[in-house]
């Protein structure tokens, strides 16, 4: 049974919004920080936004700093990212993933545990 599953996805417009949502099966949900990682085709593996389960913090990628926003809700496990003014540069797969419980941040390397990603795609 996968841990985290991700919904959401789909084809927009430029200027749409979209948001995703994240399933989480995890012990201690509340004391796991969870990422946004995304990749497009030929591209690294990139962090979107992380989100602590230490109050306030909170990290994007430079790309989606002021469009995007992340959060969580802690008593349905659940990690959202709501995405606004999408660009064709935002298509790219978008993973779910989970840092080791109790870490404040980590970056792709050190994430433990992944969902199977789901598909954005931006239309100009």
């Amino acid at each position: 049974q996968r841990q985290l599953v991700e919904s959401g996805g789909g084809l927009v417009q430029a200027g749409d919004s979209l948001t995703l949502s994240c399933s989480a099966s995890l012990y201690r949900f509340d004391e796991t920080t969870m990422n946004w990682f995304r990749q497009a085709p030929g591209k690294e593996r990139e962090l979107v936004a992380g989100i602590s389960y230490a109050p306030g913090i909170i990290k994007y990628g430079d790309s989606v700093q002021g469009r995007f926003t992340v959060s969580r809700d802690n008593a349905k496990s659940t990690l959202m990212l709501q995405m606004n003014d999408l660009k064709p540069e935002d298509t790219a797969v978008y993973y779910c993933a989970a840092c080791s419980r109790l870490e404040y941040m980590c970056d792709r390397h050190g994430a433990v545990s992944w969902g199977q990603g789901i598909q954005v795609t931006v239309s100009s």
